[in-house]
């Protein structure tokens, strides 16, 4: 029985360092215990090879402060909607217990990522299902919400996370994916080794922009967002 704070589900490594580094990272700070799970290896990943992606992944997770990172052996590409693959992310809730879950949203042009963000809804509801049986011996476990973050979309949030005292070990967890946002001679030139960290880093601006600081991750949730006033008269998220 582990019993987390915090979930964080992405269909490969670095995912959910793009959607969510910054207030991964805060949170970190205040001492909340944050896993993440990779769904896949990454293997058909333009460039580098399983091993560099591992030892890539390993160092992001040291720079946020995460407790913990596990990878689900599902092949890249292969996060088919179905009830094995629903399962094995199952097990991981129950095993986990966080009290939150997220995940990629489901509009964004890598249909792994969509996949994943529907593989992970699917076993978010079934975690809870008392006679919904895995391999594993796992207990129960419903967590209380389920949020998604934004990898290569740019949508309007429900709510935001002020970054602005973490972006820079956003960055700093991005720039560890050497293979990825670097380009070599020995790799080939895709959308990341193209100016993307500078996208992204511009997307969080502009989401800062709109709530008043300076930068700010933005997520999308289904269920209403309950706020609770305090004796300061500050709005704060339940």
């Amino acid at each position: 029985m582990k019993n987390i704070d915090i979930l964080a589900f992405g269909a490969h490594a670095d995912d959910v360092e793009i959607g969510m580094g910054g207030s991964i990272a805060k949170w970190a700070k205040e001492g909340k215990k944050v896993v993440i799970c990779d769904l896949t290896h990454a293997e058909l990943s333009s460039n580098g090879t399983v091993e560099s992606r591992i030892e890539e992944a390993n160092a992001a997770a040291q720079i946020l402060g995460v407790t913990e990172r596990i990878t689900l052996n599902i092949p890249d590409r292969g996060l088919f909607k179905n009830e094995e693959n629903i399962r094995k992310i199952v097990e991981v809730i129950r095993q986990y217990k966080p009290t939150l879950v997220f995940a990629p949203y489901n509009e964004d042009r890598h249909p792994d990522h969509a996949n994943c963000s529907y593989l992970v809804e699917e076993a978010f509801f079934s975690a809870g299902i008392r006679k919904f049986q895995t391999k594993l011996e796992t207990m129960v476990h419903k967590p209380k919400s389920l949020y998604n973050y934004m990898i290569n979309g740019f949508h309007h949030p429900d709510f935001m996370v002020d970054i602005t005292d973490y972006m820079n070990k956003k960055l700093e967890s991005l720039y560890a994916y050497k293979s990825q946002f670097t380009f070599s001679e020995n790799g080939v030139k895709t959308p990341l080794t193209e100016g993307y960290i500078e996208t992204l880093q511009a997307r969080e601006r502009l989401f800062g922009k709109e709530a008043e600081v300076t930068y700010a991750e933005g997520f999308k949730t289904k269920k209403p967002i309950l706020l609770n006033l305090d004796v300061n008269a500050e709005w704060k998220l339940n």
